[in-house]
């Protein structure tokens, strides 16, 4: 193992978060829920929605044989709702398929939905410790400053990027899994996207970004995302009416939420396309049952 694998591995068990999906006592389910409520959203914000929902739902089965409707109230104001019902059908999945647990190879993981390329390798990783090449925002962002130089990664994954990721993860499972999740957290709390914290970083004399001078990203303009106006938005305070209700919702309390009602319909359009709002009639809505 390189000098800056050891040095990051030491740093981590020296600094890293207290997180209760990191606990000794994790279960992959416990897992695989933290990492679909982490996408997209703060860890100070997941903290409290992760532990009520393991309390309501410890095992794959105790979600499956709930309603999606509840899962999604649950998820509350977590954003991004779909992820509720992901986890659901995952559920489901789990019991339908792998006897109620969370499956340990990444073709099984893969075949859960929600479950991309990056989750079902961090499953494999922090809740089974086998190797595996994990590639999230911060890890892409830090290992594209210590290796390749670059300020910020591309926006979508390369494939000379992933080769070196996979070159840069040690060869045993114990230690590779110890490195994907320390490399997550030094990215997370010291390499971060706006003012990173270098002096503090334990690799710092090796970084080859900081060598360089920290030259400036130039690549292709960096999306930033907006809230407010958006369909994604007014999809928010419509889901919040039909949570607070457990009786179908008239048509007339959605329509108080916003004013446009072409994005208000669009919105409402995309609910029910996506599985997340069930029409009862053209002037009731409600939560999914099924």
């Amino acid at each position: 193992m390189s000098t800056v694998q050891d040095t990051v591995i030491r740093w981590y068990h020296q600094h890293a978060r207290e997180l209760a999906w990191r606990s000794p006592d994790r279960t992959p389910w416990g897992v695989l829920v933290s990492e679909i409520m982490l996408q997209q959203t703060p860890v100070a914000r997941v903290e409290p929605a992760w532990q009520e929902w393991m309390t309501r739902w410890p095992t794959p089965t105790d979600l499956a044989n709930d309603q999606p409707a509840e899962a999604i109230r649950r998820w509350d104001r977590l954003g991004y709702p779909r992820r509720a019902l992901w986890l659901h059908q995952a559920a489901t999945r789990c019991v339908e398929q792998f006897e109620g647990r969370v499956p340990d190879t990444y073709e099984d993981l893969r075949s859960l939905p929600g479950v991309g390329d990056y989750t079902a390798s961090a499953v494999l990783a922090f809740a089974y410790g086998r190797r595996a090449v994990v590639l999230d925002t911060n890890v892409r962002r830090t290992l594209g400053r210590m290796w390749a130089g670059e300020q910020f990664p591309a926006p979508s994954i390369t494939a000379s990027e992933r080769t070196l990721a996979e070159s840069i993860v040690p060869a045993d499972d114990q230690t590779a899994a110890q490195w994907s999740i320390a490399v997550m957290e030094l990215g997370a709390l010291i390499c971060t996207a706006t003012k990173p914290a270098c002096e503090l970083c334990p690799v710092r004399t090796e970084c080859t970004w900081t060598i360089a001078g920290q030259p400036p990203y130039d690549g292709p303009p960096r999306k930033t995302q907006k809230f407010t106006g958006t369909d994604r938005q007014v999809r928010g305070k419509i889901m919040a009416v039909l949570r607070r209700s457990d009786e179908p919702v008239h048509r007339s309390e959605i329509d108080l939420v916003w004013a446009d009602a072409i994005q208000r319909n669009r919105a409402l359009d995309a609910l029910v396309a996506d599985g997340l709002v069930d029409p009862i009639d053209e002037l009731h809505f409600t939560l999914p049952s099924s």
